[in-house]
């Protein structure tokens, strides 16, 4: 079993920065794709971003593109999300999530909810006006 935790969240004004953590530990795989979703109340959970487990491949939302950067510290195993620029339209629970199917990401699937096979509690992230 792989444990997710996810960290950093908060409440924050507009403008303002945050940087979240996710640390994996228990049973991790050799290598794997993560990623990062949001969902806020009453709204689905949407896909925010994701990186290859190299970090040589990333995707991002055009709706955090130029704003959001996720990276990777495998020997920590532990992948982050600096967010910039922070708007109230960022505010929701923010889950990290890993696809131990795939190494690299390939065309969409990094956005693709299904691939993901293990997911974190998620962590609050409030951005108020």
């Amino acid at each position: 079993q792989v444990q997710l935790v996810e960290s950093g969240g908060g409440l924050v004004q507009a403008g303002d920065s945050l940087r979240l953590s996710c640390a994996a530990s228990g049973r991790t795989f050799p290598s794997y794709v993560t990623g990062w979703f949001r969902q806020a109340p009453g709204k689905e959970r949407e896909f925010v971003a994701a990186i290859s487990w190299s970090g040589g491949s990333t995707d991002y939302a055009d709706s955090v593109k130029g704003r959001f950067t996720i990276s990777r510290d495998n020997a920590k195993n532990t992948v982050y999300l600096q967010m910039n620029s922070l708007k109230p339209e960022d505010t929701a629970v923010y889950y990290c999530a890993v696809d131990r199917a795939r190494t690299w990401i390939s065309g969409t699937s990094g956005r693709v909810q299904d691939n993901y096979d293990y997911w974190g509690q998620g962590t609050q992230v409030t951005v108020s006006s």
